[in-house]
This record gives C-alpha cells, structure tokens and sequence, in this order.
C-alpha cells in the first residue's frame, strides 16, 4: 500500500506498470469489444440491405467508406455474410466483392492487431487444458494452413477465429495472406447471392447457395476430421 512517503515519480511508475499490465490490458480489450458490439446491436447495420447507402454518397467514396465500415463491423462481432450480401446488394458482384474481401482483411486485421497487443499477454499462461494446447500448437506450427482451412471452410465466427489467433504465435504475414485467399471463394458467393436476391431464380443465385451450402457440409466434415487429429496431437 502507498504512504505519503512514497515518491511522486514512483507512484508514476507503478500507476503505469499497472496500467500497462497483461490483465490491464486484456480488460480494456474486454470493454472496447463489449461497447463496439453494443453499438452494432443498436445501431443494426442490417438495415443497410433495407434501406441503402447514404444517398449523399456514390461512386469510389461510397465503396471506401463501405470497405471501412465493413472491416469495423467484423471487428464488432457483426456477421460476415450479411455484410457481403449487402456489398452485392449496394455495388454489384464485381464492385462488391473486392470492396468485401478488402474489408475482410481490414477487418481481420484490426482484430488480430487488438488481439495481440491487448489480450496475448494475459491469455497466452491460460493455455494449459489438452484442447487449447493442441489448438494452439496447430495455429503456431501451422499458421497458413491452419488458417486457410478456417477461412475456407466456413463454420467458425469470423472475429473470433481473429482474436484465437492472435493469442497464438502465427505471423502477419501468414495470418494476412491465408485470410484473403481463404476468404475469396465464400465472400464472393454470398456477395453473388446479395446481388441477385431479387432474381431467386436465376442460375447465379442458386450456384451461389448450393456453394456456400457445400462449404458449409465440407466445414463439418473437416471439423469433425480434425477433432480426431487434435486430440491425437493433444494425447502425444
């Protein structure tokens, strides 16, 4: 405990030590997370398949501010497939899906940056139990695999998987690079299927569904093969 003795520069010393801790740190991360996806709970970004963009933006700037607004979002907890179908629904498959895989990038990004630099510290001593080591294990031996198997076979949430690997030890460059080409081929379906939602009928929008419904079968089928190989892992 602190007495009035105690020297103004050392109390500015331990006032920082402490908030510069790991579990300073993880708990600011905690309350960023909780207030940004409050903000998206009440502010339902939904709506932008309801009611559009902006109207006083257009062109270029209306597909940058969405690219932002897309990676802040994913970052918040928001659902990934809704924000493609709503860059299909606003610019078209060919606009919509680079702004959306740009997006996901930005919004992977961030996440993992947070991730490590607030929460790695502290998290990192908790991954003692059988399944988190293993897990672990694979995403730092294995980073670019790992992670191109996770964007590409859908299931996971997509901030989440973020923040797991950021507590790992998997590099930038991996993370970044297996996350936009893992992420191409779902992305681009569900941003087909926003811009033909009107048309239910036509080829493009039933291609999509029956690709992002076999995805979503591969994922359970490489899920449940995996649970096998980490528990293996895990036992050895």
């Amino acid at each position: 405990m602190l007495d009035s003795a105690t020297p103004p520069d050392a109390l500015a010393v331990r006032c920082t030590r402490l908030l510069l801790s790991p579990w300073s740190r993880l708990a600011l991360l905690v309350a960023l997370l909780a207030c940004a996806a409050t903000a998206m709970f009440v502010w339902e970004p939904q709506r932008l398949l309801a009611h559009g963009w902006p109207p006083h933006l257009s062109g270029g700037g209306a597909v940058v501010l969405f690219t932002v607004a897309y990676g802040l979002c994913t970052t918040a907890f928001v659902p990934r497939p809704v924000l493609n179908a709503a860059a299909g629904a606003l610019f078209g498959a060919q606009i919509g899906t680079p702004a959306a895989l740009l997006g996901t990038v930005l919004g992977s990004a961030l996440a993992f940056g947070l991730g490590r630099l607030l929460g790695q510290d502290a998290l990192r001593p908790l991954l003692r139990t059988r399944w988190l080591s293993a897990a672990d294990r694979q995403l730092s031996r294995h980073g670019f695999r790992s992670m191109l198997a996770i964007r590409l076979f859908p299931g996971l949430p997509f901030a989440a998987t973020n923040y797991c690997a950021a507590v790992s030890r998997m590099r930038w460059p991996a993370f970044l690079l297996a996350t936009a080409l893992g992420s191409i081929p779902n992305t681009a379906a569900y941003v087909v299927a926003g811009a033909r939602a009107s048309t239910p009928t036509s080829p493009a929008f039933l291609i999509s569904m029956g690709f992002i419904a076999v995805t979503g079968l591969a994922a359970v089928a490489v899920a449940w093969w995996k649970r096998g190989a980490l528990r293996g892992s895990s036992d050895s």
